[in-house]
């Protein structure tokens, strides 16, 4: 099953990093988050991808493009004009499939998956360049063909925008950054489409959450309830904290072991 990935919009929210690249190219733990959520796809099994590119998108084909390279010793001949991988390198080579795809920068979420149609004329997966999580992706894909529905989302509690203290009197007992919220559910991206549900987006204007709007109204929406973690990326907070968890090797999101 081919991964959408939509990695166009320009990421204002997060502008101390996307003035000079998009938003799914801010680093991790030195790679890219949209490598992070590549690497949760693959290790489900999962590594043929569709990624929709608008905003600063030849950033995004530039890396893939030398990924050998840039992640390998080399040895550069400049008179012959040749690049060769040491075989001291240790990097592992990733199996994945790539189709990078413009589809423009003034193009809502949804006109660029309807751009994107011709490569989507089977069931697919669909979600965002800016999200973490370690939801089973397999037992996502049993719920949705269970469900008989057009599109599966994947719902989640947000986190809070802020900590959350827990006072014995005036003594901080328990400092808590960033809970999940104990009600209310959101769509945290991580979704099953099939293809027919391609056309209820209307144009290049709509977006996403249009298109699943309509749907749902039909009854063609399920939602698979995850409990565990998610985490988008939208302000230089989030960044903080993902890079946080990371360094001190407790991102659940890491669900791959290389």
């Amino acid at each position: 099953m081919r991964v959408v990935i939509l990695a166009g919009g320009s990421g204002t929210r997060l502008s101390e990093e996307t003035i000079v690249r998009p938003k799914p190219m801010v680093e991790i733990g030195n790679k890219p988050i949209l490598w992070h959520i590549m690497s949760g796809y693959a290790a489900a099994g999962f590594k043929d991808f569709a990624v929709a590119l608008g905003y600063k998108g030849e950033y995004i084909k530039r890396y893939f493009a030398d990924y050998a390279h840039l992640s390998s010793d080399l040895s550069i001949d400049l008179e012959a004009g040749t690049i060769e991988r040491l075989e001291t390198s240790e990097v592992s080579t990733l199996d994945w499939k790539l189709h990078l795809v413009d589809t423009g920068e003034d193009v809502g979420t949804g006109g660029r998956v309807k751009r994107m149609s011709q490569l989507l004329d089977e069931r697919f997966m669909l979600t965002y360049g800016d999200g973490v999580t370690d939801l089973d992706i397999a037992a996502l894909v049993d719920f949705h063909e269970r469900s008989g529905r057009m599109v599966t989302l994947t719902a989640v509690r947000p986190p809070a925008r802020f900590g959350v203290l827990e006072l014995e009197g005036d003594k901080v007992a328990v400092f808590e950054e960033k809970p999940q919220v104990s009600e209310g559910w959101i769509n945290g991206g991580f979704m099953i489409w099939e293809p027919e549900a391609l056309d209820y987006i209307e144009g290049d204007e709509t977006y996403v959450q249009d298109t699943l709007e309509i749907l749902a109204r039909k009854g063609e929406v399920s939602a698979y309830l995850h409990e565990g973690f998610w985490q988008c990326m939208d302000t230089l907070r989030d960044k903080v904290y993902l890079q946080n968890l990371w360094d001190t090797g407790d991102a659940p999101w890491k669900t791959w072991s290389q």
